[in-house]
């Protein structure tokens, strides 16, 4: 059965949905800065073998979102809530193992396990939002959620900064005048032991939020058989008779790829320009979220008071695809701004595709949301593509970069144009 949104947004769980929002943020944004510090600290020899931490995290969401649907189906969205944040909690443990034994495969299972409690968050919290209003604002209240999420993403690479980068840049330093093997391995060991502070404490921050959830009551919304198409009862009885469902999966997925190439890649991006300050360097990915907190806003001005979701989708691919190939034909400061102000292209992208891929889904609600969650997974593809057309292919990094994007702004903007109204 699916869920019966209400005419005017509840509070209560508008709140809950946006420190969740902040965490997903958190863990989520966590990676910009995880990748230059596990290609220094597990001595990596690539930028594409530094990649596999995103795609450890975003291919969590595919093999799992629907899993996830199946155990929201079974303990409802309160408990599946509850159920995500120990999850998450259980990943950061993780995490001590890994710099213990100098593991890089228990490293990237730590951040698959976040991700796999990213992935039943997200699966309940995006509908959940949803809903919990007017459909016609959905993306005013996903913008709002969002301006959270992109608030922890900002202020994670400066608390990783402060906590891992900084001691990486001085262990790469450490290990460039070393002249022994156990030399370098106790330089490399003394860093893997700064993982243990942070990991600890979002460890113990996550049990404690999951019991604070347990106790805090959140409406199970309604629901009903069938969904309506303005006065007319609309009775399907199977996925497929839904194509705008697994287009609107597609447009997630590459929706999440662009995101995570101007979010997490900058960092990479901007040490390949070469004449990028360090500072802009280690901070990159917070540049990008400030833009796409500056999105949010107006998001939240403008949709639904002013342009449709529809319409702001098609804008956002448009801007995307004009500042990627600025990008790609500048250098040096400006060519990393041109990423950066990709945050801005990319901010509606998700609160107006989404709520667009399940509309009118009736009691297919809740594992169409999975498989809209699946498309997550772009995130754990789309790097690895462009490490492999960069590293693999010896494509210029910039060419590259472009190759990258421009096919998935293309296909968002049929999305936008087309592709939402597929099977209405």
């Amino acid at each position: 059965m699916s869920i019966t949104p209400t005419r005017k947004t509840a509070l209560l769980p508008m709140l809950i949905c946006c420190l969740l929002f902040f965490i997903l943020g958190f863990i989520t944004w966590a990676n910009g800065s995880l990748i230059p510090f596990s290609k220094r600290a597990f001595n990596l020899e690539t930028d594409l073998q530094a990649y596999l931490v995103t795609f450890a995290s975003y291919i969590a969401y595919f093999f799992l979102a629907l899993p996830s649907s199946w155990i929201l189906k079974k303990i409802g969205f309160h408990n599946g809530l509850v159920a995500s944040v120990m999850v998450l909690g259980l990943g950061s443990l993780i995490f001590i193992p890994a710099a213990e034994h100098n593991s890089y495969l228990l490293f990237l299972l730590a951040i698959f396990v976040q991700g796999a409690g990213m992935a039943l968050l997200q699966t309940a919290v995006n509908p959940y939002l949803s809903i919990i209003g007017p459909i016609e604002s959905a993306a005013q209240r996903i913008s709002i959620a969002g301006i959270f999420n992109k608030s922890a993403g900002i202020l994670v690479p400066i608390i990783f900064n402060q906590l891992l980068l900084k001691g990486a840049n001085a262990a790469e330093e450490k290990l460039n005048a070393a002249t022994t093997e156990i030399e370098k391995q106790s330089i490399l060991s003394d860093l893997l032991q700064q993982l243990h502070t942070p990991y600890i404490t979002l460890a113990i921050i996550f049990v404690a939020f999951a019991v604070f959830l347990k106790f805090v009551k959140l409406p199970e919304v309604g629901v009903e058989e069938d969904s309506t198409e303005g006065d007319k009862l609309v009775t399907k009885n199977r996925l497929t008779q839904y194509p705008h469902l697994f287009l609107g999966a597609l447009a997630i997925f590459f929706c999440v790829a662009v995101e995570v190439m101007a979010g997490d890649i900058i960092g990479t991006y901007a040490r390949e320009l070469g004449n990028v300050p360090q500072v802009f360097r280690d901070n990159a990915t917070t540049f990008t979220l400030l833009f796409m907190l500056f999105g949010y806003v107006l998001g939240i001005i403008a949709i639904p008071r002013f342009i449709s979701q529809q319409f702001s989708l098609r804008i956002c691919t448009i801007v995307g695809i004009i500042f990627t190939t600025c990008a790609v034909f500048t250098t040096g400061l400006t060519s990393f701004w041109f990423v950066a102000l990709l945050g801005i292209a990319n901010s509606l992208m998700w609160p107006a595709i989404f709520p667009l891929g399940i509309q009118g889904l009736g009691k297919f609600t809740k594992i169409g949301s999975a498989i809209m969650i699946m498309g997550i997974a772009g995130g754990a593809i789309w790097p690895l593509v462009y490490g492999f057309l960069k590293d693999t292919l010896a494509i210029d990094f910039q060419h590259a970069f472009l190759y990258a994007m421009i096919p998935a702004y293309l296909y968002i903007l049929f999305f936008a144009i087309r592709g939402h109204k597929a099977g209405k």
